[in-house]
Formats: structure tokens, sequence, C-alpha cells
């Protein structure tokens, strides 16, 4: 790849796009395997001044400027001073909700301009998704409305109040404890108020604002920060915050640990080292059986990466950093995430939060290695809790979605969930008629990424060059365990796949509701049936298949459950494939698709004629929604 040009495509764009489908699929997985998603280095550039310019750098010097402690010319108090942990959450928080942060760019589908989030938001008419419209009074429908416009605006507001609060000292700390300042904690609680209200008329903003991750530690900030900052505080008070703080972190490290037990999260790796740009060609090809040869399956090396580097890290030392009561190895532990979360950032992989894992690296240090020079960790571990029985509420508040997230996926995002980039993913892939995609720039605010890549300034791409590109995506989902079902299931159910345009869901959902970051719930039925209420399609001009994560993944013989949708008739098929069966084969299903197990279908529902050709009876679609 150049500087400012993508790597050269494998084969003529005007060739490749008159391949057969599963041919498209192996050439482009193959040349994914050394060149990735292709983009050009200046994107790699632009990626890193923002993580560690835009946020880093600048949520530093507003913490510097709010607080009296914290110089950003003294690198040494960036890290002995808990507010840091507060401020840097709050504006990675701003970051997320305005489009800034995990979303932001080409890696995450958005070309030209590399924002979405708010330019979606600030306008009435554009598509919104509540999380349960039936039920809660007030929610119904899915236009976003002028009142939507002024809740969102009150959350960025109410995320700046505390952002530029000037913190108050801690009068009462634990003897060796340097100087300590909190936000104060009247500041959040218009954000817990807003967020939540915001999240049960729109569940994409408070998905994008990355509330599981930020919403804890601003919650335990107003709980546990107004008993430190009363008069009459003690110093286990303030212990007990830390603790608090260092609780939140680890159940994140954990819930991520946890969801990557079973077969998905190995195929994952591979892809991941394959897109980063400064990792070799011959280290990228170790993580698969056979580059060469064609065999994509992940190597003992991916292998060793996925379940020792990644799983047993994020398993074991936070359990290490939770009951340790020696400070040298609370350290050390607090480095290795450290060096964990820089490796991958290094990656540069499709849809990752760079900016949280900047953040959860750094406050790694921040909490187990900081907060003056007479640090003792044993005066922060768990067991100085100054209430035990205290820690109960909090640890069922933090445990519950991921807890429930793991036996009953369909209920819960990836994202509270806590199963972030572990493969076991909702998914959804859409199948449009020739023309269908075109019409979609019919909905408010809709741009097709296609048409991003032919405006791009300096670069814009040519139409066969641009379809190429978009279709790399299709090839990263192959290489996961999902895709290869997803195809099968297209395949199995489209006599006209070869003239059909096929794109990501996620890359769907960008477009429609302006943020995705991997939950495949928010391009389910539910975003179908807003495009055809919207467009009016014929049967078969727009069929979505959608698979749900599988629950409890670590039992290998639990099947992953599937849905074909057509958006003129609704729910027409249901069924089943056995993951085993999908990490066994290649990503462009040479040897065919993968079994699948049909549970149901809609009355009078022919596969390879209905969709295509036909028409059915709509099946009833009320069902149950994730949150």
């Amino acid at each position: 790849m150049g500087f400012l040009t993508p790597s050269p495509q494998p084969v003529p764009p005007a060739e490749f796009v008159r391949l057969p489908f599963q041919e498209r699929l192996r050439v482009l997985t193959t040349n994914w395997v050394d060149d990735g998603f292709g983009t050009p280095k200046a994107l790699t550039l632009v990626y890193i001044v923002k993580m560690l310019g835009l946020y880093f750098a600048v949520g530093l010097l507003i913490t510097a400027q709010t607080t009296e402690f914290v110089a950003f010319t003294e690198p040494s108090t960036w890290f002995d001073n808990i507010v840091v942990y507060q401020k840097l959450a709050i504006w990675l928080m701003l970051l997320e909700v305005v489009g800034l942060g995990g979303a932001f760019g080409p890696l995450c589908g958005h070309f030209m301009p590399f924002l979405g989030n708010i330019r979606y938001w600030l306008r009435p008419g554009t598509i919104r998704m509540a999380p349960w419209p039936t039920k809660v009074p007030g929610t119904g429908g899915d236009e976003r409305t002028v009142g939507d416009v002024l809740l969102y605006v009150g959350v960025l507001a109410a995320l700046a109040w505390p952002l530029l609060a000037p913190a108050e000292q801690v009068s009462a700390l634990p003897v060796g404890t340097g100087p300590q300042e909190l936000v104060p904690a009247v500041a959040f609680v218009p954000i817990l108020v807003l967020m939540p209200l915001m999240g049960l008329r729109d569940k994409v903003v408070f998905l994008a604002a990355r509330s599981e991750q930020y919403l804890p530690i601003m919650l335990f900030s107003a709980l546990f920060g107004a008993v430190v900052l009363a008069d009459g505080a003690t110093s286990s008070d303030f212990v007990d915050l830390v603790v608090v703080f260092k609780v939140v972190i680890c159940v994140v490290w954990l819930g991520a640990g946890m969801s990557k037990l079973g077969l998905h999260f190995e195929n994952v790796v591979p892809p991941m080292v394959s897109n980063s740009p400064g990792i070799p060609k011959r280290w990228k090809r170790a993580h698969y059986r056979d580059a060469a040869g064609g065999d994509l399956r992940p190597s003992r090396l991916a292998w060793f990466m996925a379940h020792v580097n990644g799983t047993t890290v994020e398993l074991g030392i936070p359990l290490v950093l939770l009951l340790t009561v020696n400070d040298t190895v609370a350290l050390v532990a607090a480095v290795c995430m450290l060096l964990f979360h820089l490796y991958i950032t290094s990656t540069f992989p499709m849809a990752v939060p760079l900016e949280w894992n900047v953040y959860f690296g750094y406050i790694a240090i921040v909490l187990w290695g900081g907060f003056g020079d007479g640090f003792d960790a044993s005066v922060y571990n768990l067991f100085e809790f100054s209430e035990p029985l205290l820690l109960v509420p909090v640890f069922a508040l933090l445990l519950a979605f991921p807890v429930l997230g793991t036996f009953r996926p369909d209920l819960v995002s990836f994202l509270p969930g806590m199963r972030q980039y572990a493969g076991n993913w909702a998914a959804g892939t859409w199948a449009m008629r020739p023309g269908i995609e075109d019409r979609l720039e019919e909905i408010r605010c809709v741009e097709t990424q296609g048409h991003q890549l032919e405006r791009m300034l300096a670069m814009p791409y040519e139409h066969d060059d641009a379809e190429m590109t978009l279709q790399k995506v299709n090839a990263w989902r192959a290489m996961h365990s999902q895709g290869r079902g997803l195809y099968s299931v297209l395949i199995e159910h489209l006599d006209d796949l070869e003239e059909r345009t096929v794109r990501e869901g996620e890359f769907m959902s960008n477009m429609l509701l302006g943020w995705n970051f991997g939950d495949g719930h928010l391009n389910d039925e539910r975003l179908v049936a807003a495009v055809q209420e919207r467009l009016q399609l014929q049967p078969g001009d727009l069929v979505m298949v959608y698979c749900e994560s599988q629950p409890t993944p670590w039992r290998h013989s639990r099947p992953q459950e599937y849905r074909v949708i057509d958006a003129a008739l609704g729910l027409v098929e249901q069924g089943t494939w056995d993951v085993r069966d999908c990490v066994s084969r290649q990503p462009w299903l040479p040897e065919g698709p993968v079994p699948l197990h049909v549970t149901w279908s809609a009355p009078g529902f022919v596969r390879r004629q209905t969709l295509t050709r036909g028409s059915t009876s709509g099946a009833d679609t009320d069902q149950e929604q994730p949150a």
C-alpha cells in the first residue's frame, strides 16, 4: 500500500465484478492474508493522530485545565491522581457519542465523510431504534423527532458538565497517598438521567456512547464520590472508591476473556493481524495453516495467540490484579495489560475501539501503579474494601448483562454482554437485487459506501474498484465462523445470488442508522422493516440472512441459530448450523455450503423460488427483541 493510495487490487476490478460469488470470496480472502483491507498508510496516520492527539493529549489537557494537581507538562502527574480516570472516561464517552471514537473512519465503514453519529442524530426524520417500542410508553415508532434531537443535544451538554467542571480536592486520604481530586459527584447526575432516557428512545445512541463501559464509572463516581467528598469522610472511603473503579475495569476484562472461550475466537486473530500495516507478511502468513497453499484456517500459532496470549491474559491477569496484596506483582500485571492493549492497537483491526484500548492500558498503570511515592498496593486491593457486603450489589450490577448475554444473547447486545471482538457475534448479510442499494438513498441521510468511495478526496475510486473494495468486507466476514454460515444460507436460498449486491450488515447499519460497532442486533429484521416501510420493496428485492450469537459457546455441541428475512414478506425461515462445520471450512466454501437444519418455514415458502420469483404469506415477526 502507498501513503495516499490503497494496496493494488489482486485482480482488475472490471474482471473481479464478473466472477462468481464464491470465487470473489476466494480472491479477496487470500489477498487479505497479506494486505488486509488495504487502506492507505495516510489513513493509519489519521487514526494514530486521532488516538494520541485528539483523545489522549486533548483529554489530558482538559484534565490539567480543570484540576490543580494534574499538569499537562509534567507526565508524572498523569499517573498519580484518580481524577484522570474520571476525566478521560467522560472525554472518551463524548467522543464516542459524537462519532470520533471507535466508529470513526474507513475501518468502520465511514469513507467520506469519516463521521457518522452526530450527522444523523441531529437531523429529525432519520431512523431510530427503540429497544422496547411496544412495551415502554412513549418510545414507539422508528422516526427521529425534534424531541429526540433535543434529547441528544442534552446528552452532549450533560457530558460537557463533568468534563469541564473544576475538580474538588479529597481531604481524607490513606497515609502515603499524594494529593487527590475528584469530579464533583453532582456533575454526573444529568448524564445518569439523560443517557438512559436517550437509550429508551434510541438504543443506537446509548450503545454508541459505550454506556456499558462508562456509565458504571459515572454511577460509582456519583455514589462513592459523594461520600469521599462529603464532610466527615475517612481515608477508607477513598480506598472504597478506588477498589470499585478497579472492579469495573476488571469485570470488562473478565467478560471479554470468558466470551473468547470456544471455537470462534481463534478465527478472529489471523484476519486481525493481517490488517496491521506494521506486521511483516511472513508473520501474518504464519497465522494460517498454509496461506501459500490456500488453507486459510487458523494455525497453531493463531490458536496460541488467541487462547494463551489472549483468553488466558484477559482471564488470569485481572484476577491477579483484584486479589494481589503485593505492589510489585500488581505493577507487573498492570504493565502486562498495558502491553496487551498496545498490541491490539498496533494491528488496527476492523472496527476496533483504538481509543478504548489506549484508555484501558493507560488506566491500568494509574489504578495499580499511581497515587504518589508512598503507594502500597495492599491498601487498594479487594480485601481492603471497608464494607464487603456492599460489593455484592456492585458485582451484581456489573455482571448482570454479561451473565444474561452468555445464556440468552438474543436479549442482550454484545456490548453490554462484554463479548468484545470474540468472534461469537450476531451478524447479518443483505442481498439486494440490482438498483435496490441505490434506492436506499431515498431514505433520509443515507449515503451508500460505494458512492462515498467514488467521491473520496485526493483518491476517488472508479465504480468497479469501489465495489471490489466494499466486497473486501464480505471477505473479512467469511474469515470468521459466522460468515461461512451466513453465506451458506445465501447460496442455499438464492438462485440469482451472482447478480445481487451482497453487503455486510454492519455497513448497512452505518448507512441507515449512522453507527454500528459489531452489534448485529442493529441490522436485523427491525431495520429491514424500517426500510420496507419507507421504500415498499417487492418480494425478493431485499433478502437478509441473520445469525444470533451462540449461547454458552464453550459447549461446542450448541448450534448457532439463523433467520432468513425478506423485506416484503417478513421472516420466511429459521434454522441452525453447527459451528464445528463452519470453522472446518475454507472461507469461500469450496466444499459447498455448511449443512443447515431448518426448524421453521413460513407457509408456502420454497427456497430458490419464493424469494426470487414468487410470493408467500408473511410470517409473524413480533418476537422479543434484544435490548
